[in-house]
């Protein structure tokens, strides 16, 4: 009997990855040991590795093609595309040996179903080189969509056999030190999902971490119309879901954290017998193109696949997962799955860097951050791969977009930036790949930015990617994990920016201490509350017009202005919530003052002019007030979605500023008739900020209304004394240390100690004054709440003293 040159993909595994590649692997996989939980995967066969092998050696050019590749010279672009090309025609040129042909030819008709000829199949390449944990060779091979007959069949096999010597390929393997002769080629043939055709078609991404922080208990769900060439090339900003992994399954909470609407100004579809591009409509762009339904669901089977092929290859395996949505049927499919390699198998971060920016220039352009660092020089455009023999080695790369060809160049550049793409276009896994900074969907990158001119880079803030003129310092501190040790109380986290929250879930800490609306409605919204409660009565009013349109445009139109101010919250509040999870995160309450308050878009309609705004009209004096009850309301809402809706029961909603009992009372009756009722959840507790002498001296009547407080030593000190905290004329006379203050917080801890109730401090006293944090833990009190850039130095610190900490007693 002659040799076998297929073999269906449901009779391979992962054993099987010499013989037909990594990517066939991993579908064969699925098919056998996934199909089970609901995971579809196209039905199909393997073009296997022994058929290229032979397909070489009976046509005489296994020998011609390794001279050529002998003949690359290290670094020189140019000879690497000179010989790639050679190396590609060789093979081109060459003829399928006739027994391999009628293997292909008879395993593509058996795909077909009754009465159907010639069905589509995607074609795609399967290296012995690929998917693997520690390497994931994405995009360097070849894949073709929509192929049809036997003719077009055999002609996609070989161009897939000849990528494996595209400029890319041969780039990376030199790279990741493979020898080309040890790297062989398979090939995928599987029935086509239609996501290029019908209303429904969609395909997208699926991360079962978030590929930016590695922040694992997360699952990001990119998506576009139609065919996913437009999502990972970058050509366009893509939806984006991301789903809490530990809630997936549980009932009644969906546990999306977020959802963001992207672009999507282009999809990739099969239409009149070709794959093209064609602009979509307003409506498209202005609605998801999945539903929370079909998130969850493709959540739920990343986790299936990741905890299925953890286990089969020992180690925790993040998985990077690409899937399709057929537009005819609605059937969704996995059509790839691959090991994610940048932080899917770090079981620890022994050391953390963390990049910071001196000072802030002038912002030239601006758009979604990747890598977490600062970097810069020379811009250098390039309009298309045609120009990259001439860039030079430390330059800022700036293009349109980038894709799986600009490799070679893409790992000399010192930052990267691109008018498209969003996290997980080709530009940015490369990047992260890299260890370079990245800025993708800058929109007008290349128009902005000017050959030569020098620029900084910007990742390290949160989502927004900054380009600033000129070169701005900046630094990179580096914090030791292994050289710390736990504190004898309990260590939490102040997060500020529910964007950064992500990149602070290695920190060693035992919940959020403090996550502030403000920041969240400043950064998320940035529209005044009320006026989205008054929306409908601004509109009717002309002279209120430009406020409206600009409103519409900061809501990307949303028909509904409360609920999209609550959603936003709410979304905001549950990222913050999920780092730490299942530990406690404190949410306080909006603490604008009202001249902040006025600066937000709408703001200079609701709030008055105050001399003195740190003492007047802020935290819960708003709450109950007419004026702004109204969006209290929307506060209490968010939360109780992130609660309950969300599935996120470890939040605990804080009352800023609270005068007295009295105003906390009435604060605490609002936020029942608001749906945050401790009668009817009795997982709910609510806690105060201590910040007001009156918290202190009343704090046995405080404590009969909340469950907890947490210290802010800032406004505590400021008012003990007198002192305006932002006056540097008299922040000579005392601090946090002082007597007065410190008798102040040793007699909140006793009591709240005294009456059971939880108390803390989220202050930054521990961390600017030695010595703080031991008087903290010697009067008992259950948490510190730190900046994030300050948890590993205090559990530093500790380590280095840990006699003197183990010697304090905890008794109130």
């Amino acid at each position: 009997m002659g040799k076998r040159y297929v073999i269906g993909l449901e009779n391979v595994g992962l054993g099987d990855v010499a013989r037909v590649g990594g990517k066939n692997a991993a579908l064969g996989e699925m098919m056998r040991g996934l199909s089970s939980s609901g995971i579809r995967v196209p039905g199909g066969f393997a073009v296997t590795v022994e058929a290229y092998k032979d397909f070489l050696t009976v046509a005489g050019i296994a020998e011609k093609i390794t001279r050529e590749l002998a003949g690359i010279k290290k670094g020189d672009v140019r000879s690497l595309a000179k010989q790639g090309a050679a190396a590609r025609r060789l093979i081109l040129n060459a003829a399928l040996p006739v027994a391999i042909e009628q293997d292909i030819r008879a395993a593509y008709r058996a795909l077909a179903r009754t009465g159907e000829k010639t069905p589509y199949v995607a074609v795609r390449s399967s290296a012995t080189a690929e998917d693997l944990p520690d390497a994931s060779f994405a995009g360097q091979q070849e894949s073709f969509l929509y192929i049809s007959g036997e003719g077009a069949l055999l002609e996609a096999v070989k161009k897939c056999f000849a990528s494996l010597f595209t400029d890319r390929a041969i780039s990376y393997r030199a790279d990741k030190k493979f020898p080309h002769g040890k790297v062989f080629m398979s090939v995928g043939i599987q029935r086509m999902v239609r996501s290029g055709q019908g209303a429904g078609g969609a395909s997208g991404t699926l991360f079962t971490l978030d590929p930016e922080t590695g922040f694992g208990n997360v699952a990001v769900i990119q998506a576009c119309y139609g065919l996913g060439e437009s999502l990972v090339q970058g050509r366009v900003i893509p939806d984006e879901f991301v789903v809490f992994k530990p809630l997936l399954g549980k009932k009644h909470v969906t546990p999306i954290l977020s959802r963001t609407i992207g672009g999507k100004g282009i999809k990739t579809v099969f239409t009149q017998g070709t794959v093209r591009e064609v602009k979509t409509s307003p409506r498209e762009r202005a609605r998801l193109c999945i539903g929370d339904d079909e998130a969850a669901a493709l959540a739920t089977w990343g986790v299936a696949i990741e905890k299925y092929f953890s286990k089969k290859h020992g180690r925790h395996t993040a998985m990077d997962i690409e899937w399709a949505r057929d537009g005819v049927t609605g059937e969704m499919f996995v059509v790839q799955a691959r090991p994610e390699t940048i932080h899917g198998s770090v079981a620890h971060v022994a050391v953390h860097r963390e990049y910071r920016l001196g000072r802030r220039g002038t912002a030239l352009a601006q758009g979604i951050a990747v890598g977490q660092r600062i970097g810069g020089g020379a811009v250098q455009i390039l309009a298309s791969g045609r120009g990259m023999a001439r860039f030079h080695k430390g330059s800022v790369l700036v293009a349109s977009m980038t894709d799986p060809d600009w490799e070679p160049i893409m790992k000399l550049a010192s930052a990267i930036i691109t008018d498209h793409g969003g996290r997980t276009s080709h530009a940015a896994i490369i990047s992260r790949e890299l260890g370079i900074p990245c800025v993708v969907g800058a929109k007008n990158a290349t128009r902005v930015l000017k050959n030569g001119h020098v620029v900084t880079v910007d990742c390290s803030s949160g989502n927004a990617g900054m380009v600033y003129k000129g070169a701005l310092p900046f630094d990179v501190r580096e914090f030791s994990i292994a050289d710390t040790a736990k504190m004898p109380t309990a260590l939490m986290a102040n997060i500020g920016s529910a964007e950064e929250a992500f990149r602070h879930h290695y920190l060693p800490a035992e919940g959020v201490g403090l996550g502030r609306l403000e920041f969240i409605i400043s950064s998320s919204i940035g529209i005044h509350p009320n006026a989205l409660v008054d929306y409908a009565k601004l509109k009717k009013d002309k002279k209120h017009a430009v406020l409206c349109k600009k409103i519409d445009g900061m809501t990307q139109g949303a028909p509904d202005k409360t609920q999209y101010y609550v959603d936003k919250l709410a979304e905001g509040i549950a990222r913050i919530a999920a780092v730490f999870w299942p530990h406690r995160a404190i949410i306080r309450f909006s603490d604008f003052k009202s001249n902040e308050y006025r600066s937000l878009t709408g703001g200079d309609l609701y709030e008055p002019h105050e001399e003195n705004p740190m003492l007047g009209w802020r935290g819960a004096s708003r709450y109950y007030d007419p004026a702004f009850a109204r969006a209290f309301a929307l506060e209490c809402r968010a939360i109780k979605k992130a609660r309950e809706e969300i599935g996120l029961t470890n939040i605990i909603p804080m009352i800023p500023f609270c005068r007295t009992p009295e105003e906390g009372r009435r604060v605490v009756d609002a936020m029942a008739q608001n749906g945050l009722d401790r009668a009817r959840d009795k997982t709910l507790n609510i806690y105060m900020m201590c910040e007001i002498p009156s918290n202190v001296l009343q704090a046995d009547e405080f404590c009969d209304i909340i469950d907890g407080m947490s210290i802010g030593s800032n406004d505590l000190t400021q008012l003990a004394l007198g002192m305006d905290r932002d006056s540097g004329l008299i922040s000579h006379i005392g601090d946090e240390t002082s007597k007065t203050v410190k008798e102040l917080i040793r007699m909140a801890i006793r009591t709240c100690r005294a009456r059971g109730k939880y108390i803390g401090i989220c202050g930054q006293a521990p961390s600017d004054h030695p010595g703080f944090a031991e008087f903290l833990v010697k009067e008992g009190i259950n948490s510190i709440s730190l900046n994030p850039d300050t948890i590993i130095p205090m559990r530093a610190r500790f380590a280095k003293k840990k006699s003197t900490f183990s010697s304090l007693t905890s008794k109130p």
